[in-house]
């Protein structure tokens, strides 16, 4: 109050609804009594929330009667209403309590085989939902090993009625069912390449860990790279080849140094190397005239690529611009096509510095579900920079040279993308979760994550 009468912009966050919250309607008073204008925002109380992550609909198209209950506050009144009724309760209250309040909706008349759901961490990728009845939660619970335990005190949301049954929930459950639910994925790239994966990862259910291997830094003798620049504006090539993100982004930045755009390219051939880069040179106003249509990679950009010919050409050379550890696959493909081209250092790739110890550690010690590698230097740099990952982690690798390369540091390969595109490397990485959750429903077994299991028993690989 004293912030808003000084003129201040004031929020007041509130958890789930504030047409719920206790203090809310106190506090809008207090605001109007001080003739200080508000708003109010309406959210989404967790009473409904959760149920609606944990794939139980409240209601259906007869209109059941939902009933929201706070077991800290609910009165013996309250209980014996909510008995009487055969509606749907959604009972607020803890983990080590919830049997407690089954216990006194079987009181007050509801019959113990009523299904039950009871969902902790809602909305979270630590969500996790047990199917009961108001008889047997508390058993289920012991069952699960998830009480006794000091964890207890766990807010939890627990839905009553035929709402929640669970051959119903086992067809609705949405979140809980997506492929990589609750995987830590460690993802190491560079920063900057790291954001779309990441999402990605995310629509899948996964918690994506970001660990920069690779720093890109400018090359140490810039003179080459503006001499290049500047030929490119003088007419000097007929093609610019990218053949990543990265330079891209290098010649992106010398171009906004000598005030130049995309307009520098008009007269001259774009070639991109994939879709990524492709998509980066879009972003940047340039669109490539050729992109690869089989393999994304200097080969498969050699396939597409024209041999030169004098009387079509009128000029024979090619601006590469790349990194300076880049193969010399793409040059040597370009000379014997007839084309003279001007390997240039466009940027530096150097490993970067260590993660923080807790990260090392989790690498190290099986905290990570799963970990993607995009090349052979992100599994050489992050084997350098963190230590080799644990033999529960699920490895999937970008291609088979990649994969090579992780073998040859001792490590089992247990994903491989069918293409070399980083999109496809998350897919496939999904896929190898739906089947291992799959294979552990059609055994009968709890699904589990990788870091949860025993060392020892990993999954052959799948492509």
């Amino acid at each position: 109050m004293e912030a808003a009468r000084g003129g201040k912009r004031v929020v007041r966050a509130v958890s789930g609804d504030p047409g719920l919250d206790g203090d809310a309607g106190t506090e809008m008073l207090a605001c109007a009594t001080a003739g200080i204008p508000f708003e109010v925002v309406p959210g989404i109380a967790a009473a409904v929330g959760v149920p609606a992550y944990a794939g139980v609909p409240l209601r259906d198209a007869q209109g059941t009667d939902v009933r929201l209950v706070d077991a800290r506050t609910a009165s013996e009144r309250c209980w014996t209403e909510v008995g009487a009724s055969d509606g749907t309760v959604v009972v607020s209250t803890t983990l080590e309590s919830v049997a407690g309040a089954a216990g006194e909706l079987v009181a007050a008349g509801r019959k113990p085989d009523t299904p039950m759901t009871v969902t902790v961490a809602g909305t979270t990728t630590r969500q996790r939902t047990w199917n009961a009845t108001l008889g047997t939660i508390a058993q289920i619970l012991k069952q699960a090993k998830v009480l006794p335990s000091p964890e207890g005190h766990q807010p939890v949301i627990a839905v009553v009625g035929e709402r929640s049954a669970a051959a119903q929930r086992d067809q609705l459950a949405w979140f809980e069912s997506k492929p990589l639910f609750g995987w830590k994925v460690l993802v190491p790239r560079t920063k900057e390449q790291a954001a779309s994966l990441s999402d990605q990862l995310r629509s899948y259910g996964a918690v994506p860990h970001e660990v920069p291997t690779i720093a890109v830094e400018p090359p140490r003798t810039p003179q080459q790279m503006e001499r290049a620049v500047k030929g490119l504006v003088t007419g000097r090539y007929e093609w610019i080849a990218f053949t990543s993100v990265n330079a891209v982004k290098a010649v992106r930045e010398k171009f906004e140094e000598y005030g130049l755009d995309a307009r520098a390219f008009a007269g001259i051939k774009v070639a991109a190397v994939g879709e990524q880069t492709a998509a980066s040179l879009v972003d940047f106003g340039v669109k490539p005239d050729l992109v690869p249509s089989g393999e994304q990679s200097a080969a498969g950009l050699l396939e597409d690529w024209p041999p030169y010919d004098p009387v079509f050409d009128p000029i024979d050379r090619v601006f590469l611009p790349r990194a300076d550890i880049a193969t010399e696959t793409l040059v040597a493909g370009l000379i014997e096509l007839g084309w003279e081209v001007d390997d240039v250092t466009a940027y530096r790739t150097v490993r970067a510095s260590p993660p923080p110890a807790e990260t090392r550690e989790a690498i190290k010690g099986g905290g990570f579900d799963a970990v993607l590698f995009t090349s052979s230097s992100t599994v050489r740099n992050l084997v350098g920079i963190a230590g080799k990952p644990h033999n529960v982690t699920v490895i999937a690798c970008i291609g088979p040279a990649t994969a090579k390369t992780a073998e040859e540091h001792g490590l089992r390969v247990d994903v491989l993308s069918p293409e070399p595109s980083v999109h496809k490397l998350a897919e496939a990485l999904a896929a190898f979760g739906t089947q291992r959750r799959e294979a552990a429903k059609e055994a009968g077994e709890t699904v589990t994550r990788p870091s949860e299991r025993r060392p020892g028993s990993r999954r052959r690989r799948t492509t």
